[in-house]
């Protein structure tokens, strides 16, 4: 009952705490020799280790939905965090395992063998403190998989706004609530008795990462990518041209890009690239109000979207058909959009259907689904009413590349894109697009560059390598600078989905545990933590905002959503927020 040893199970049985018999039972107690109850034994196959929770009934406890794959991988191809613990390596325990691990008693942990778990007992040691800088789904699982790996890490995650999630709240589409489901998760990480939210804090000018390594014995930095890539061709900087990533900051709420004010007067956008942005941008410009009105779309921008004009997008990507970037849960939304059409020419297409034979199955099926809408005859739209305008399009451009983006004729605004026409050499994901010669002038009003993001270096103690826009790292742990560690797109690029992000997290979370047991981060001297930090920020005139405080700024949201019938009204004025948190 209190998880101490029994000593070793029979050899033809296993001994675990539980009630009536569960399938399951012995898979999820499989070596902890905690009980008296015989199950049958383990088949000879190996089977992946589910992460144990010693504080319940079985040794196991289930993890949050969100962090659980559909199907566990094949043995090699899973994520490192798991591989060590198949390899035989010690690992540490999950949170929860022992109530005395948060008061200084010993630091239970899990030592994985062929054989299954076995518990064991670390020597008492301090409490390691963690800093993670960045509160958006790489943070949040850093420290997610600390805390619950550890039972006796505290964790302190620091936002420079007042509000956390990151790009969950700024950059998943106001039509996708299903995405933003997460942050149920990350909200019962932030309120777990070891974890620290502190918002309205910038590291790099109200705290530097040196300041905070002497606070605490590990830094993660998680902090995102704040800029954008440029196209570095004449006219970029012409008004009516926005980058994706402000776009979409405007339409979400973020409030740096509450004054962007873009241009919809025109009846033609322009969309430059071929990934989930994109098609997200360009099903907010071409969506039905009715369907807007819905969601957590910013008031001020749902105002700008129903006076639009835009009726066509174009998405022009420099490569072809075989190396789009979306993925097809966003093509098939964009296909069956309410109110608009989908124009794609079968030419693009020609011969595909057996170049994408031997491509993997996602490829496979978004090409073909991409074939199937673009031979299928146009459907004639009914008009709503009599006199109702034409229906909307959007369409997909291949092989052609921006050379210039063309003035109106008094050099006040864009007009179009010159674009370089091109060919491709190799194949797959690998092929480069290689210019013509010819080129093409496509008219529009309206230009948004949607060719990825970009991190920038934070603190000049924080190596930086500005060629890759990332920070020089070996599995999370940063080049050159012991107890520092990065984490999600400033550590491998601004690529993937939030599961791509969570794994990339884990394995950020697993280097910086494994040089907590392997003696590598030395938390002998005591550290201070947030009270340190609290001093610095006092200092400086720097009130952080709890994640209580978030809480308050969330209920006033949710309550002026309700009274418009929207899940929320995202509040975009920072001292907004803190005037409700009394700040």
């Amino acid at each position: 009952g209190n998880g101490a040893p029994q000593g070793p199970a029979p050899p033809l049985g296993l001994r675990v705490p539980c009630g009536p018999w569960d399938p399951g039972a012995r898979a999820r107690a499989l070596g902890s020799g905690l009980c008296s109850r015989s199950h049958p034994p383990a088949p000879a196959r190996p089977q992946a280790p589910r992460p144990l929770s010693l504080s319940s009934r079985c040794g196991a406890e289930r993890r949050p939905r969100s962090a659980r794959l559909r199907s566990w991988p094949a043995r090699g191809a899973e994520p490192r965090w798991v591989r060590a613990g198949l390899r035989g390596g010690a690992a540490p325990a999950p949170a929860g395992a022992s109530s005395g691990a948060s008061s200084g008693g010993f630091t239970p942990c899990l030592s994985f063998s062929p054989a299954g778990l076995r518990r064991w007992l670390c020597s008492a040691a301090p409490a390691p403190r963690v800093c993670v800088v960045g509160s958006g789904p790489a943070g949040f699982y850093t420290a997610q998989h600390i805390l619950k790996h550890h039972g006796g890490a505290l964790v302190d995650i620091y936002e420079k706004l007042p509000v956390p999630f990151g790009l969950v709240r700024f950059g998943v589409a106001p039509d996708h609530p299903e995405v933003k489901n997460v942050t149920n998760t990350f909200t019962q990480t932030a309120r777990s008795g070891r974890c620290g939210f502190y918002g309205n804090v910038t590291v790099g000018r109200d705290v530097t990462v040196p300041e905070l390594q002497q606070a605490y014995h590990a830094v993660v930095l998680s902090y995102g990518a704040e800029d954008n890539r440029v196209l570095g061709i004449p006219g970029e900087n012409l008004p009516g041209v926005y980058s994706a990533r402000a776009f979409v900051g405007w339409y979400n709420g973020l409030p740096e890009n509450q004054d962007l004010k873009p241009d919809l007067s025109c009846e033609t956008a322009l969309i430059l690239g071929h990934g989930n942005v994109a098609l997200d941008i360009a099903r907010i410009l071409l969506s039905p109000l009715q369907l807007l009105r819905k969601t957590d779309i910013t008031d001020s921008s749902l105002a700008a979207l129903a006076c639009s004009k835009v009726k066509r997008v174009w998405l022009v990507g420099r490569r072809g058909p075989l190396q789009v970037a979306f993925t097809i849960k966003e093509l098939r939304e964009m296909i069956n959009l309410p109110g608009a059409r989908a124009v794609l020419d079968p030419a693009d297409f020609t011969g595909l259907e057996s170049a994408v034979k031997d491509a993997s199955r996602p490829r496979k099926r978004l090409t073909e689904l991409m074939i199937k809408t673009a031979l299928e005859k146009p459907v004639e739209m009914q008009a709503g009413a009599a006199g109702a305008a034409a229906p909307r399009e959007w369409g997909l451009k291949f092989q052609r590349s921006p050379q210039e983006v063309l003035p109106s004729a008094d050099g006040s605004r864009a007009r179009g894109v010159r674009m370089a026409l091109t060919r491709l050499e190799g194949s797959g994901d690998s092929a480069k697009a290689i210019p013509t010669g010819d080129v093409e002038e496509l008219e529009c009003g309206l230009v948004l560059s949607s060719i990825g993001y970009r991190s920038l270096p934070l603190d000049p103690a924080v190596p930086f390598d500005s060629q890759r826009g990332v920070i020089p790292n070996s599995s999370g742990r940063v080049e050159g600078v012991p107890g520092l560690y990065c984490s999600g797109w400033v550590k491998r690029g601004p690529t993937g989905v939030i599961i791509t992000t969570m794994n990339d997290s884990f394995d950020t979370a697993q280097s910086l545990l494994e040089d907590l047991q392997g003696g590598v981060l030395d938390i002998s001297p005591s550290r201070e933590g947030f009270g340190l930090v609290e001093s610095i920020l006092h200092s400086r005139g720097v009130r952080p905002v709890s994640f209580s405080d978030w809480e308050k700024i969330d209920a006033a949201e949710v309550a002026r959503g309700k009274a418009a019938g929207k899940p929320r009204e995202k509040i975009v004025d920072p001292a907004e927020m803190l005037r409700i948190i009394g700040h």
